[in-house]
């Protein structure tokens, strides 16, 4: 009870228990245990709207690293029956379409430019998207430790226009010899 609340009188208190032995219903709404009020809700942060990924554009690359480099056909092989040394030419070949798509395609730099091994710091309201750390993550910014990798980032992208009837889902077309 708080200090404002006044305290029934004695006959208020017998009126109350002749309503209780009287009315059955009132007297079980009584008996029911206290609820606390429930607080309102704490309206949730605010995050930023999830954009839809558009699978065509994915669908494309995927195309595009196929007819350079053969990656589907590389990754959908069964590599066992086949030597170190065939997979490693295989692999060669594979490196070199996917590195040309990446040129024709991409413009991709580091996020960092220091070299790997070397010790940074970041200072507070780093970009956390940008760099994501590793090991014994405690305390508040600064943070300082070593670079293991520099990160890449993508400053511009250039693929190809589809026409409008064109069925990105057909990643390599079915080859009929005749």
């Amino acid at each position: 009870m708080n200090d404002t609340t006044t305290l029934p009188s004695f006959w208020s208190r017998i009126s109350l228990a002749f309503k209780v032995i009287g009315d059955a219903e009132f007297a079980a709404r009584l008996n029911q245990p206290a609820v606390a009020p429930t607080p309102a809700p704490t309206p949730a942060p605010t995050a930023a709207p999830l954009r839809e990924a558009t699978p065509d554009a994915a669908l494309q690359l995927l195309s595009l690293f196929q007819r350079e480099a053969r990656l589907i056909d590389f990754t959908q092989e069964n590599l066992s029956a086949y030597s170190d040394a065939d997979i490693g030419a295989a692999a060669r070949v594979v490196h070199e379409g996917c590195a040309k798509v990446l040129r024709e395609h991409f413009t991709i730099e580091p996020v960092r430019s220091e070299a790997e091994g070397s010790r940074v710091t970041l200072p507070e309201g780093f970009d956390a998207a940008s760099v994501r750390l590793t090991g014994n993550v405690v305390g508040k910014t600064p943070f300082t430790g070593s670079l293991s990798h520099r990160g890449w980032r993508a400053s511009s992208v250039r693929l190809p226009k589809l026409a409008e009837a064109h069925d990105a889902k057909v990643l390599a077309p079915a080859e009929v010899e005749l």
